[in-house]
């Protein structure tokens, strides 16, 4: 793998990341709202998807943002019973977004993001290391 390839690698890393980063934005920005509609359901928490693909002009796999998968899991449930929101127990459904779950998944993303950054700085390095002793 030569230089150029591992910088396109990392770049392909660095925007699936940022994407992920953009969708866990996205759920924390929704964490509280409800839904427009009385009785109707909330926002649903996404999850980022990144897709591998063998590039073979390059010789190396990429990566790239797939399609959010909506998370099915249970809406959380508070009871409110003066939300016009309510359903006839008193109970408004809250989107299923865990603050906790969704800052642990940014910090994830984030340390991805540093580590293809690194690669992208190593090369660039490596790459002025060898002009330099190419010019003598």
């Amino acid at each position: 793998m030569d230089f150029t390839t591992s910088l396109i690698v990392a770049a392909s890393g660095m925007r699936a990341q940022s994407d992920r980063m953009r969708i866990i934005a996205e759920n924390i920005a929704n964490a509280n709202s409800t839904s427009q509609t009385p009785g109707g359901d909330p926002y649903r928490r996404k999850i980022a998807t990144v897709k591998s693909e063998f590039d073979r002009e390059l010789n190396a796999t990429l990566v790239t943002p797939g399609k959010p998968v909506a998370d099915s899991s249970e809406f959380r449930l508070q009871y409110d019973p003066g939300n016009p929101n309510a359903d006839a127990k008193g109970y408004v459904k809250l989107p299923n977004v865990n603050a906790l779950v969704e800052i642990m998944d940014m910090r994830e993303a984030q340390r991805s993001y540093e580590a293809d950054l690194t690669i992208m700085d190593a090369s660039k390095s490596m790459m002025s290391r060898t002009i330099d002793l190419l010019k003598r």
